[in-house]
């Protein structure tokens, strides 16, 4: 869920509007959730999704309703954590709530508004506290048996496979990248000779010790085996397509031209159970722990029914 945690800053911006947004927004059976619930909500969701600027198009309306959902299932699952006969962690709300005035101590704006506000952020530290301790109850599965641990291994194959590997050697011509044009021409002339000397029988590691610039040099260029996606971009679409013995021509990367050597190929490789057994396990819980708390907001979506105002939207 987005509303984690209470948005003090965007209860001080909106207590003065507080009175002109009190219009229903939403109804949950008998809850209404106010015009302002939603706009306080929703300024703290946006600003954490979308706090390094502009939002691609359509987030804000998917966000909307995100957030609108949230609201709804926030009532729902209070209403079963007080019939499950579930209690706030007053102390840990406590805490909260003293870190809080701690920190707004020397805020004026706190201290006109802290007695009217402070009810409401407490109603709200106590509902978030009761539906923590609900979603733990929830989620909490037993462990598998070795029966369905398993099975869960056997048509779960594809997590439990170690990827590809590829052992590269590299000659990295370092060149800086707010260098000119010249430097970064001469570096491909160079690339471009030392290429021909390699295709010519020269020795790669011998060349990767007098030319390259990368921390690898001292191995003879040696990166060892890497994996889909540890290599830039450019030079994974260049080495994917190579062959063991194979050498590349020379490739333009942000940090200079450099040349890769393919050594050898390790095809991905499925773990044994044994080997992964308690990573098997902790992915078995929390499958069966996501299916049991969609489960639960499913069934309290169905039995409760609920009207938003979508043309908030």
């Amino acid at each position: 869920m987005i509303l984690r945690s209470i948005a003090f800053a965007a209860a001080l911006a909106c207590g003065a509007a507080l009175a002109a947004n009190d219009a229903p927004f939403a109804k949950v059976g008998d809850v209404v959730i106010t015009q302002q619930d939603y706009e306080a909500a929703f300024a703290q969701a946006a600003r954490s999704k979308f706090y390094h600027g502009k939002p691609p198009e359509g987030a804000v309306a998917a966000l909307q309703r995100e957030v609108a959902q949230d609201l709804v299932d926030a009532v729902l699952l209070s209403k079963e954590a007080k019939k499950r006969g579930i209690k706030p962690d007053t102390a840990s709300v406590k805490k909260t709530i003293d870190a809080y005035e701690a920190r707004y101590k020397d805020s004026a704006q706190w201290k006109q508004n802290r007695a009217r506000l402070l009810p409401g952020i407490q109603a709200k530290l106590e509902r978030d506290s009761v539906v923590e301790q609900l979603t733990k109850q929830v989620r909490q599965v037993g462990e598998p048996t070795a029966r369905q641990l398993e099975q869960y291994w056997e048509t779960h194959k594809d997590k439990f496979t170690s990827p590809e590997q590829l052992h590269v050697a590299m000659i990295l011509l370092k060149v800086d990248p707010s260098s000119p044009q010249s430097k970064w021409d001469a570096a491909k002339s160079e690339g471009a000779a030392i290429h021909k000397r390699l295709k010519s029988g020269a020795d790669f590691a011998q060349l990767a010790q007098l030319h390259s610039g990368d921390g690898s040099s001292q191995k003879g260029g040696d990166l060892g085996y890497v994996h889909h996606g540890m290599l830039p971009e450019a030079a994974q679409g260049v080495v994917d397509k190579m062959k063991p013995g194979d050498l590349s021509e020379p490739v333009v990367l942000l940090e200079g031209v450099a040349l890769f050597k393919l050594q050898g190929r390790k095809p991905p490789q499925l773990n044994p159970l044994d080997s992964v057994r308690q990573r098997a396990q902790d992915l078995w819980m929390r499958e069966r722990g996501d299916e049991a708390w969609n489960a639960l907001l499913a069934k309290l979506r169905r039995e409760t029914p609920s009207k938003i105002d979508e043309s908030k939207f």
